[in-house]
């Protein structure tokens, strides 16, 4: 069987554990080919740093695609994140519609703010664009803060509780046509986790695991990944997102354990075993 390939359009960050600098270890972990396609290359990720360096990728991102066009790449999976521009919005929907296939999967993760507030690069236009373009996902991966911008709607007022996580992933799988996993979903104190809604089958299942009291960058950018790799393997959603609600809860508490600043991210990297076991690369 051939190794099946993912093209990752993402920033990468030179240090802070995020982006490319997670998607591509644990698709490789996992028995995919990362082929990355980078949208910026900073220094430092943007959350607790300052002074950091922003190179924009956005016009070699046409060249990069065009040229694996004239090679006839395939991929099984398209998995996308942060944008460095709003220009490179439309450039990832041209993207999209050149490489996919009917057995290409497109995970977008929406990647534009977190607690309540948009990050400091993206502007209202990045984020309408954002949602235009995660309406071309088989599968969206928003924390509650995109999950608003999705929806059109202030954070506070998310609907709040199980049924309210509910009602908020069937809003976002625009009438049961693609598959949503929402991250940081507690269903009780003390627990986190994803609430998922599977196209596939029209369920709705949520994923938990105890919460690590400690504040950690790089997580969504971890789930997303794994969550990618298992589709790849042909994992159904829910079994997927499990595996990396349960990956992440390990490298939380290791990260814990090694007292780790929050912006150096999850130290996944030892444990990137755990994902290659259960892929059955071992």
């Amino acid at each position: 069987m051939m190794t099946p390939r993912a093209a990752a359009i993402h920033d990468m960050s030179g240090f802070g554990r995020c982006s490319l600098t997670v998607a591509i270890p644990i698709l490789s972990a996992m028995g995919v080919q990362c082929c990355p396609l980078p949208t910026a290359f900073l220094s430092t990720h943007t959350g607790g740093f300052t002074g950091f360096t922003f190179l924009d990728m956005t016009e070699e991102m046409p060249k990069v695609a065009a040229h694996w066009k004239s090679l006839n790449l395939r991929f099984d999976a398209i998995y996308s994140g942060f944008l460095g521009s709003e220009a490179q919005i439309d450039i990832v929907e041209d993207f999209i519609r050149t490489f996919r296939t009917p057995d290409t999967v497109v995970v977008i993760d929406p990647v534009m703010g977190d607690d309540g507030a948009a990050y400091q690069t993206y502007t209202p236009a990045m984020c309408a664009g954002m949602a235009r373009l995660a309406e071309l996902a088989d599968v969206i991966t928003p924390n509650l803060t995109e999950a608003a911008f999705l929806l059109g709607m202030d954070y506070g007022d998310l609907p709040r509780g199980e049924a309210g996580l509910r009602q908020i992933v069937r809003e976002l799988s625009m009438e049961g046509k693609r598959s949503v996993a929402l991250t940081g979903a507690s269903l009780a104190p003390g627990k986190t986790g994803a609430m998922c809604f599977d196209a596939a089958t029209g369920e709705t299942e949520a994923v938990q695991t105890d919460f690590i009291a400690h504040p950690l960058h790089g997580t969504g950018d971890v789930f997303a990944s794994v969550l990618t790799g298992g589709l790849v393997k042909g994992k159904p959603l829910t079994e997927a997102a499990r595996e990396a609600v349960e990956f992440i809860r390990a490298c939380a508490v290791r990260t814990v354990e090694q007292n780790l600043p929050m912006r150096e991210g999850v130290d996944f990297e030892p444990l990137l075993g755990l994902l290659t076991e259960r892929s059955g690369q071992a």
